[in-house]
């Protein structure tokens, strides 16, 4: 766990850009249970490629897309360690990635980016990932 006077800011990057926090598997379960709509999930971290890359995608894809998901919501890993494992268990059979992105349509996982997709591409690509998978499930 992180000191929360660390991560707040961290979160604040996402829920002021609309993303609801989730801080219990409930809440999680609530969230991705439901079987109408689109829900983007995004597993936020304190890493660098988080801050330079994941969470600036997500605020511009959301931003500038003319379709975007339903409901905008984010987990944080190292912090809340159970509504993580929820979020996770809901995008096997992907393994633990932080940070990651799930889009979810009618509660079944349609697309996912996994760290390894966030480390090793450009800003534009991650932001170009999430638009063309808006507009396919959104």
């Amino acid at each position: 766990m992180y000191p929360e006077y660390m991560v707040a800011p961290i979160r604040e990057d996402l829920t002021s850009a609309g993303f609801e926090q989730l801080m219990t598997p409930e809440e999680v379960e609530q969230v991705l249970s439901e079987n109408e709509g689109t829900v983007l999930v995004a597993v936020n971290s304190v890493c660098g490629c988080a801050a330079a890359k994941a969470r600036p995608a997500l605020k511009m894809a959301v931003a500038s897309s003319d379709k975007r998901p339903d409901k905008l919501v984010t987990v944080f890993a190292g912090m809340e360690g159970e509504a993580v494992a929820k979020a996770r268990e809901h995008m096997l059979p992907y393994p633990p990635s932080s940070p990651s992105i799930a889009l979810f349509k009618n509660g079944e996982l349609v697309h996912m980016i996994e760290r390894y997709h966030i480390e090793g591409n450009d800003l534009t690509r991650i932001v170009d990932n999430l638009k063309g998978a808006f507009e396919d499930y959104c």
